[in-house]
């Protein structure tokens, strides 16, 4: 009996081992058909997409009856099983059909998500809402007093009485004289030289003088940026080349050298506020008569704008200045040398 038994053990384990061996052998060759699948299909990829689409259900259906067979053989030969899923999703990721892996989302602004960046605004302290606040009742004024009161209290400088400090400091530099400075344009005769050589800076006067109302009908400078006048410097003589005419509030005396020496004449003429304004904007003022029109002796001196409208009288000079406009150095038009070379050169006088 004991060797009827065994030889019936025997005869099992030997029909489990040729299954067993069968199955590997099935499931090596489903693997190797399913790597012939995925390469014949990644080569026909290119030529159309039905061949490709063919392909991969053909590798898909494949891969499944495979995965079948190796379910019943994981236990004989595990290795062959894992191995076997690399290599296919190796394949499967450098194939075309791959997702590809895009950036972050791209966010517009509009006026739904439009706001300051967190921490921007920093909200105000509410006092008065009670002691839970650490500002209520007296809001963090502290009892009584001229400083818990409503209003701006006492000023930065007070010192309970006695003289302020600033107060007890010497008035000193442009404390006391920044009212009488004088705010002048710096104008170079090789820019006015230049102007002249365009065509753009042309004499409205039939004397053929240059003024400050010339200069801003050029566009060197506009009139509202004359404060005080304009003031001639030196800068650029060596380009000069024509006979300039020129009337201008202050002007250094290298730069009367230097235009005197091509023929020309420089004059210094004050003006006030007021007729600094009668001269740049005459239009402002009321127009002249038709009686004052008619009486006029030379009908081109009245073409100018000047003439047609009513100005002011031109004021003198102050005692601070007088000295200066009284100088035959700086060519003042109360020098009476200076008068007497602007009649022989047939210019108009200045009232």
């Amino acid at each position: 009996m004991m060797s009827t038994g065994a030889s019936l053990a025997m005869r099992c384990m030997a029909r489990v081992s040729a299954k067993t061996t069968t199955t590997s052998s099935i499931a090596t060759r489903s693997l190797s058909s399913i790597a012939t699948a995925c390469n014949t299909s990644n080569n026909n990829n290119n030529n159309n997409a039905l061949s490709r689409r063919g392909g991969l259900l053909e590798s898909s259906s494949s891969l499944s009856s495979s995965m079948v067979l190796l379910s019943l053989s994981s236990r004989s030969s595990p290795s062959i099983l894992y191995s076997n899923i690399r290599t296919h999703s190796t394949a499967a990721a450098t194939s075309p059909k791959s997702k590809i892996q895009l950036g972050e989302p791209i966010t517009f602004l509009t006026l739904s998500n439009l706001a300051d960046n967190p921490g921007a605004i920093k909200r105000k302290r509410r006092v008065g809402r009670g002691i839970g606040s650490s500002k209520g009742k007296t809001c963090g004024r502290g009892h009584k007093g001229q400083k818990s009161r409503a209003g701006k209290g006492v000023h930065p400088t007070f010192e309970g009485g006695q003289t302020k400090f600033y107060k007890r400091l010497p008035k000193m530099g442009r404390m006391k004289n920044s009212k009488f400075k004088l705010e002048l344009i710096p104008l170079n005769v090789g820019k006015v030289q230049d102007y002249v050589t365009m065509g753009r800076l042309v004499p409205e006067r039939s004397d053929g003088v240059l003024t400050m109302r010339d200069f801003v009908k050029a566009g060197m400078f506009p009139a509202s940026s004359i404060k005080s006048g304009v003031k001639l410097l030196a800068d650029g003589k060596e380009f000069l080349k024509d006979k300039l005419l020129i009337e201008v509030p202050w002007a250094s005396s290298s730069a009367i050298q230097a235009i005197e020496a091509k023929g020309g004449y420089v004059t210094t003429v004050h003006y006030n506020r007021l007729a600094l304004r009668a001269h740049l904007k005459p239009h402002k003022f009321p127009m002249k008569p038709e009686g004052m029109k008619a009486g006029a002796v030379d009908e081109e001196a009245a073409a100018t704008e000047h003439d047609k409208h009513l100005l002011p009288k031109r004021a003198r000079p102050p005692p601070k200045y007088m000295q200066y406009y009284t100088d035959y150095e700086k060519r003042g038009y109360l020098n009476p040398r200076v008068q007497l070379e602007r009649k022989q050169r047939g210019l108009k006088d200045i009232l």
